[in-house]
């Protein structure tokens, strides 16, 4: 590999003539559609709030476009991965498997349940979790224990796995599902990342019980804050809107709550939002597919590696990211290209090595800390010019 420094000023060069001069985020929102004329048929409507058409418009809209039979728009990403995880029954002192190479959300929604989570390692291919490592993990430390599966350990039960699309480029979620279903365990896929991606031929998100999906900001498509669970189990998908509307029973006028529930349904305002930007995915797709060649080629050109999707799948590039040759290099080259307004970023800290998680179950995750250390993530914006 070349020397840093060199690295860094090719880096930023190459990127500026992409995005221009002026300030280069690593991620913004393109509004280029509908989205004023949505919000002011929404604002006239006076349906603003949990209830409105734009709501169920958005819904039917991620369930055509991802080929699930239901799905259910939530106020974030992270309050999808909640509800998924209690419908599948994740309770007080459960366990679920999942990476310590994620957002903090994945690990806040098993932790709100009180339940703990357990980390596997990750492939280096994917930087998401190891089908391999998973079942390595449960041939050591799991039995089967009639209907469920039991850490030898802790004594706790194992209810799901969590596994995470990073970045947008599909794991190895079939082998996955095979061994989750050998364990009997609940699959329930993170795809906050990866609407737009497929693996061999299937959406991500659509391989286990529930699949979640994130709208924020800084997303492939935003509705400026929100989140999708996707599912085709009926009964899953009616607990999920049921709940997410504080539990509420139909009823012209009283209100009449028959459990628990959660204020957590998207808004009709900002599900308006994501009506005009669905319309305009296959564009970003495309632009962002892009931006991944241009990226590509350069730096083959430099001896840099930089992350691709694998075999059988397609990614929708949200996040491009390249491996650097150490944690010292990352961390120069970050510094280097952000004092020159070129937005980049480092992987995020292992769940693993926050305290809220340290004291959790993991192997050695061996390529998880091996990535942390090396990769770093670049602008990924659909450029301003492409939206003229």
């Amino acid at each position: 590999m070349n020397n840093i420094d060199s690295i860094s000023q090719d880096s930023i060069n190459f990127i500026k003539e992409i995005y221009g001069d002026e300030f280069i985020p690593l991620h913004r929102p393109i509004f280029i559609g509908n989205e004023k004329d949505y919000l002011t048929e929404c604002i006239d409507s006076n349906f603003v709030s949990s209830v409105g058409k734009k709501v169920d418009e958005f819904e039917n809209s991620i369930s055509k476009y991802t080929n699930s039979k239901y799905a259910i728009a939530t106020s974030s990403g992270t309050t999808a991965l909640h509800v998924a995880l209690k419908l599948n029954d994740v309770d007080d002192n459960d366990e679920v498997i999942t990476q310590s190479l994620t957002f903090v959300a994945t690990c806040n929604a098993i932790s709100y349940l009180n339940a703990s989570p357990v980390f596997v390692d990750v492939d280096l291919d994917t930087m998401g979790m190891s089908p391999e490592a998973l079942r390595v993990f449960l041939e050591k430390n799991a039995k089967i224990d009639g209907k469920f599966t039991r850490n030898k350990i802790t004594g706790r039960r194992i209810k799901a796995c969590l596994p995470m699309h990073t970045y947008g480029f599909p794991c190895r979620i079939d082998q996955i599902k095979d061994i989750c279903d050998e364990w009997k365990i609940k699959l329930i896929e993170d795809a906050a990342e990866s609407l737009g991606s497929f693996y061999k031929k299937k959406h991500t998100g659509t391989y286990g019980l529930m699949g979640t999906f994130s709208f924020n900001g800084n997303k492939i498509i935003t509705t400026g804050g929100g989140g999708m669970i996707v599912t085709d189990n009926e009964e899953l998908a009616v607990k999920a809107k049921h709940i997410t509307t504080t539990s509420k029973k139909p009823h012209p006028y009283k209100f009449v709550h028959d459990e628990v529930g959660f204020n957590y349904r998207l808004p009709n305002i900002n599900a308006a939002l994501g009506c005009a930007q669905i319309e305009k995915l296959k564009f970003f797709l495309d632009q962002k597919s892009n931006i991944y060649k241009k990226y590509k080629d350069f730096y083959h050109s430099i001896d840099v590696k930089i992350n691709k999707p694998i075999k059988d799948s397609i990614s929708n590039h949200w996040l491009n990211s390249i491996i650097l040759d150490d944690i010292e290099a990352r961390d120069k080259f970050i510094y280097i290209t952000n004092n020159s307004g070129v937005m980049t970023r480092p992987f995020w800290t292992m769940m693993s090595k926050l305290k809220m998680f340290e004291n959790c179950i993991s192997d050695s995750l061996e390529n998880s800390n091996w990535l942390e250390d090396r990769v770093v993530c670049i602008p990924s914006s659909v450029p301003l010019e492409a939206e003229k």
